[in-house]
């Protein structure tokens, strides 16, 4: 008798599914920049991919560039009623990004100091 194959979850969707749960009721954030947030720069199709995967999450708040809702038919109206109902604020066929966009905190990285540049002898125009 054969054991069945338990599938271990996937580390970058574990991270997906981490970062989408951060984005609180109200709020929205694009799916690339869930991506970023979770460690995955250029990875907006990895997170759709999580989303379509993944079970009980807050699906409704993470919609494409520019606060376009990009599932059609159907699916797409549930979405923008879930986050109208949620308080989130729509012009046109867009959400209002500058309003209600997550912004997801950043790491904090050193900066670097400028290295002062050496002084060149200043050529003079000849004429």
């Amino acid at each position: 008798m054969r054991m069945a194959k338990v599938k271990q979850p996937n580390p970058i969707f574990s991270r997906i599914r981490a970062t989408i749960m951060k984005i609180p009721r109200g709020h929205v954030s694009s799916y690339g920049a869930v991506a970023r947030a979770a460690g995955i720069p250029r990875g907006a199709r990895v997170v759709v991919r999580a989303l379509s995967q993944s079970h009980g999450l807050p699906w409704h708040r993470v919609v494409a560039a520019g606060g376009r809702i990009a599932i059609p038919g159907e699916g797409g109206l549930d979405q923008r009623f879930r986050l109208e109902m949620e308080g989130v604020k729509f012009s046109g066929k867009k959400v209002r990004m500058a309003e209600f966009e997550y912004k997801f905190p950043g790491k904090k990285t050193a900066k670097r100091k400028k290295k002062p540049e050496e002084k060149k002898p200043k050529r003079r125009s000849v004429r």
